[in-house]
């Protein structure tokens, strides 16, 4: 099972009192609803690929309006894809969704009137039910960190991000496959949505993975910066050594002032060492690591010039 499908299983499990129920079946019928005609009556039908969110519909459309509806298994054989529910309402479907404010008996209204959804519970239980209905979110263990909701209207679309940012989660909205979503990016603002509707367990899961990836990446980076300096500190020694074999070749370390000859012979008998280190071994020293640097500078230039003919 996916991390977001754990998401929705264990939202589909919170007990919701009765005002707080509606305004999440207010947007899972809006978002997955359709509407027909059966025998010159209206039929409503809330499609989900979960049974978990079928099931959802159905005891929130008996707990709140006191109808049966019926559940059908649509099989998918293209592809092997999950079966599809459809949650069918035969009876008082117009009555029903005109008391959601979906439906005005002419068409379907694109924006909840905000009258409807009057505290906080309410809003976060309609923030579920969207989630439940077109959302998803990526597997902080193996993706980036994405969460979205998709709609089919861009009103929704803005009613829902105006939502979701009334609790300050920075969320943005976008077109995507011939609808709209709102999404969110970082990690610590979608935490705080899935707390927000309801998902605890998986938000708690959520941050503890979150935390041992986050570690893991500084780790690497910290491993990664001091291979670099590693590197980087055994690229100048080889350069150093390098240059101070080609003084040796050409005219010999004994031409050198004395400085810089001492430091001449002892990087040449260690050369894997520090400039620290070096500074410590030299005859005469201890020299700073400064000190070191200054002198070996004025080596690798004069063996600069050497190859250039500049220097005898």
């Amino acid at each position: 099972m996916s991390y977001a499908s754990e998401v929705k299983k264990e939202l589909t499990g919170i007990t919701v009192h009765e005002k707080n129920a509606r305004a999440e079946l207010m947007a899972l019928i809006r978002m997955n609803g359709s509407i027909g005609l059966a025998n010159h009556a209206m039929i409503l039908n809330v499609q989900t690929e979960s049974p978990a969110i079928a099931r959802r519909i159905y005891s929130l459309i008996k707990q709140l309006y006191k109808v049966e509806s019926d559940i059908l298994v649509r099989k998918k054989m293209k592809l092997k894809k999950n079966n599809t529910y459809v949650v069918r309402l035969r009876h008082h479907a117009q009555e029903i969704l005109g008391d959601l404010a979906i439906f005005d008996g002419f068409q379907i209204k694109e924006r909840v009137p905000l009258d409807l959804l009057t505290d906080d519970l309410m809003i976060r239980s309609y923030l579920r039910g969207a989630f439940l209905a077109g959302g998803s979110v990526n597997n902080p263990e193996t993706s980036r960190y994405h969460l979205e909701i998709y709609s089919l209207y861009e009103e929704h679309n803005e009613m829902i991000a105006e939502m979701i940012n009334r609790y300050d989660l920075n969320a943005r909205t976008t077109n995507r496959r011939s609808g709209y979503i709102v999404y969110l990016k970082e990690a610590e603002k979608i935490a705080n949505f899935l707390q927000l509707i309801g998902a605890t367990t998986s938000m708690l899961e959520f941050e503890n993975i979150r935390i041992v990836r986050d570690m893991r990446n500084s780790v690497n980076r910290l491993v990664n910066c001091e291979n670099a300096n590693m590197d980087k500190v055994a690229n100048a020694a080889n350069r150093q050594v390098e240059n101070i074999m080609l003084i040796e070749a050409t005219v010999g370390l004994s031409s050198l002032p004395e400085k810089l000859r001492a430091i001449a012979e002892t990087r040449l008998a260690h050369q894997e060492v520090s400039l620290k280190e070096l500074g410590t071994l030299v005859p005469g020293g201890p020299i700073s690591k400064s000190g070191v640097n200054h002198r070996l500078r004025k080596l690798n230039a004069y063996a600069d010039e050497l190859r250039q003919g500049k220097a005898i």
